[in-house]
């Protein structure tokens, strides 16, 4: 296995930024008298931020302003991470260091804006480590379209073949392997489904699996 390069996603993959989302969200909704289960969370894991405003409303109902929700959720979270910093994931320095001594070039794809990722990635310490950032609105086609990481191949002057792909969501998993990369899922609130599975080269637990997958 020739590997090249290793693009990235970034929440719920290098930090453990879904299950604190989750949890300020729903103190958040709990304070206005909706009930939001981790199941409802789940199904927001991996889709565009275009596409949240109408789940919400199917959950709350048409007069439900996600913009608002959004925004003061996000004052609550920036606030929570500059206070406490980002929960990084077990292993994301090994890995990193790892990639940087190997000379493999090392890029992000993450659905989210540039300004909230670089943001993210400084605050945990590790923007220098990257390559090249794909990020919300580099591309037309977010995840599950293969745009991302095409496009993270690119910047990185490297063939999708030739570049491993670290997702822990279904649209990152079906965007990656579409795009014909190296795939790994490793699953952080969602298990794999069967034909998820299908679509991954590999299924490790953690990023220091990464690591000893690479080296062998």
């Amino acid at each position: 296995m020739k590997i090249m390069g290793a693009v990235l996603d970034m929440d719920g993959l290098m930090f453990d930024t879904e299950n604190l989302t989750y949890k300020l969200q729903r103190e958040f909704l709990l304070k206005e008298g909706k009930n939001f289960s981790l199941e409802d969370y789940k199904k927001t894991v991996g889709k565009r931020a275009a596409d949240l405003p109408e789940y919400f409303k199917t959950l709350f109902g048409n007069s439900f302003s996600y913009e608002d929700f959004h925004q003061k959720c996000r004052t609550v979270y920036v606030q929570y991470t500059e206070a406490h910093g980002v929960p990084i994931k077990d292993g994301l320095f090994e890995l990193l260091d790892f990639l940087k001594s190997k000379n493999i070039k090392t890029a992000l794809a993450t659905s989210t804006t540039r300004r909230s990722a670089e943001r993210t990635l400084k605050i945990a310490k590790v923007f220098d480590y990257f390559d090249a950032l794909v990020c919300a609105e580099d591309v037309e086609n977010g995840k599950p379209s293969p745009e991302p990481f095409l496009k993270a191949a690119q910047k990185l002057g490297l063939p999708p073949e030739n570049c491993l792909a670290l997702e822990d969501s279904f649209n990152g998993i079906i965007s990656a392997a579409s795009a014909g990369m190296v795939t790994v899922m490793i699953p952080d609130l969602i298990e794999p489904t069967d034909d998820i599975k299908g679509k991954c080269t590999f299924i490790l637990k953690n990023l220091k699996d990464v690591v000893r997958l690479i080296d062998e």
